[in-house]
């Protein structure tokens, strides 16, 4: 794991998270550099500065696509917005909900998102599923030279993450490659759906997981007794809540298992275990609409998966990160434990040979997420070479 700031975890992983999705190593220098001391700071001094720095480099990256585009130059334009949305997305992820700016930073986050993937003419489509009389936001990535009906891989955020960052870290165009669509998805709690609708998190997962699936079965692009899905973080119990309870699902997959999420959550009220973004508790009662403490609490004693993964019948694949700091990695082996009925289930555990051994892999993506890609190509009938 890099750490940038010696002090502050929740920091180094934004940083990380920035470095995964294309973040460069000089922009990352002038931006954090002013932020030593900010770092100790508490969260809203701090944040409030770090959010300061990183805007200001993404408003630069912004001007100077301005200018590609009046030279014609549209793909260094995309190139450039595209990196800017980066920043953008890591300055807000941090904010309060409620901090003063916080929304309107989050709608040029998506703004100048989309004028990236159009100027780059990138193979993504933002597409809209209906849910509760709203919808839910998500990004289609079309399996490569696919002339008819491709299996596709849906993928799921964890507690705060956002398609655009499951996106930009790589596995929907490694997945591509091999033959598989992928359609990422702010679900209920996470990124449009919390922000823009007010849809907060549910335990019960294939409640929209089953919306998801109900529109994919009419899209024409589209294999639907090939659709697998796919959680990271606390999309580690997302995932196999909703496989074990929705069996039109071909497959699961845990980037960063999360067995026993009320027991993580007991953990961090006793300081125990890393915390994710700032503002935790906060942050946590706002996700699941709860009233106060004793409300996330009580929701959070149903966010565990025992007596569920019994009920998986299809191929499950289990991934966590050695040392993850966040999840003891005694929960993936639960999962794999428990998955009694899968009949092909496996349990991955990134070490330092080959990297990925922190939360998710947030701290080198690159040959996790291609394991996972061909592990998902071979079950759901795409290729690996």
């Amino acid at each position: 794991m890099f750490k940038y700031f010696p002090t502050n975890y929740v920091w180094n992983l934004s940083v990380n998270l920035a470095i995964e999705m294309g973040a460069r190593i000089g922009e990352i220098e002038a931006m954090c550099a002013p932020l030593q001391e900010a770092a100790k700071a508490p969260d809203a001094a701090g944040t409030a500065a770090f959010r300061e720095t990183w805007a200001r480099m993404a408003d630069k990256l912004c001007e100077l696509a301005a200018e590609d585009e009046a030279a014609g130059r549209a793909l260094s334009a995309g190139e450039k917005y595209s990196r800017a949305a980066t920043y953008y997305l890591t300055a807000e992820r941090l904010q309060a909900h409620g901090a003063p700016g916080r929304t309107a930073l989050y709608g040029r986050f998506l703004e100048v998102f989309a004028k990236g993937l159009q100027l780059g003419r990138e193979n993504c489509t933002r597409v809209e599923i209906p849910y509760e009389g709203k919808h839910l936001s998500a990004l289609y990535v079309r399996a490569e030279g696919a002339s008819g009906a491709a299996p596709i891989l849906v993928q799921v955020n964890g507690l705060d993450s956002t398609k655009e960052m499951k996106y930009r870290v790589g596995l929907p165009s490694w997945l591509a490659r091999r033959g598989v669509s992928s359609l990422v998805v702010d679900q209920p709690g996470t990124g449009e759906a919390l922000r823009l609708h007010g849809l907060t998190a549910r335990f019960d997962s294939e409640h929209w997981a089953s919306r998801i699936v109900d529109w994919l079965e009419q899209q024409p692009h589209v294999d639907s007794r090939r659709i697998g899905l796919e959680g990271v973080s606390l999309g580690g119990y997302y995932c196999p809540r909703a496989v074990a309870f929705e069996p039109r699902f071909a497959c699961g997959v845990v980037w960063g298992a999360n067995h026993d999420w009320r027991d993580v959550q007991k953990k961090r009220l006793a300081k125990e275990g890393s915390l994710p973004v700032p503002h935790y508790w906060e942050h946590v009662r706002w996700v699941w609409g709860a009233k106060d403490m004793d409300d996330f609490m009580r929701i959070a004693e149903q966010v565990h998966l025992d007596g569920v993964l019994d009920r998986i019948r299809v191929p499950f694949l289990v991934t966590h990160g050695e040392k993850d700091s966040q999840i003891p990695l005694q929960w993936a082996h639960r999962t794999y434990e428990q998955l009694v009925n899968s009949p092909k289930r496996e349990l991955k555990v990134f070490t330092e040979r080959e990297g990925g051994v922190q939360h998710s892999s947030f701290d080198n993506s690159i040959n996790a997420g291609h394991y996972i890609a061909d592990w998902v190509a071979e079950t759901l009938g795409g290729h690996t070479a």
